[in-house]
């Protein structure tokens, strides 16, 4: 078997991309507004304070609050920790909220965020097969191999050709 390069099981995501894709998620979630609206937003920081940000203005969703979950180093993934957590005065046990993060991978990130507000709606932007069933709506799913780049990640530069030459 042929080592692969790292972009050959990458998703790249550009700016334009995500944005579409956050909007495509809002339109999803509209139709699965709970009565008498939305009363938050939480972003998982840092990946869901974009895609949170565009879901809360197409939904007009005006309480946004972040809870802060580091499950990653680098590239290699640690167990999950909450840093820093939501006003739970306002948000309570998660009835009405919704939770916007970019990627669920594993899962596991999401059941710590879960135990938390165990009752808030769970979105993502884009899904892996392992952590699927701790997301109520997303829009893209990929592989579980394939390692997304976000474009907070990315820098535009020449990239020298892998094959041929």
């Amino acid at each position: 078997m042929m080592d692969r390069l790292p972009h050959e099981k990458g998703f790249h995501v550009s700016w334009d991309q995500l944005h579409r894709d956050a909007r495509a998620l809002a339109w999803r979630l509209q139709d699965k507004t709970p009565e008498g609206g939305w009363r938050a937003i939480v972003a998982i920081t840092r990946g869901g304070m974009a895609p949170a940000m565009i879901v809360a203005r197409e939904l007009d969703i005006r309480t946004v609050d972040t809870i802060s979950v580091k499950s990653y180093n680098h590239q290699s993934q640690t167990a999950p920790v909450v840093i820093k957590s939501p006003d739970m005065a306002i948000i309570g046990d998660g009835t009405g909220v919704l939770i916007v993060d970019d990627l669920v991978d594993t899962g596991r990130t999401l059941e710590v965020v879960r135990q938390h507000m165990p009752k808030a709606h769970v979105a993502t932007v884009y899904a892996k097969p392992m952590g699927r069933t701790q997301v109520e709506t997303f829009v893209t799913e990929v592989s579980q191999d394939t390692w997304i780049f976000f474009p907070w990640d990315m820098a535009l530069q020449y990239v020298e050709p892998y094959r041929g030459a």
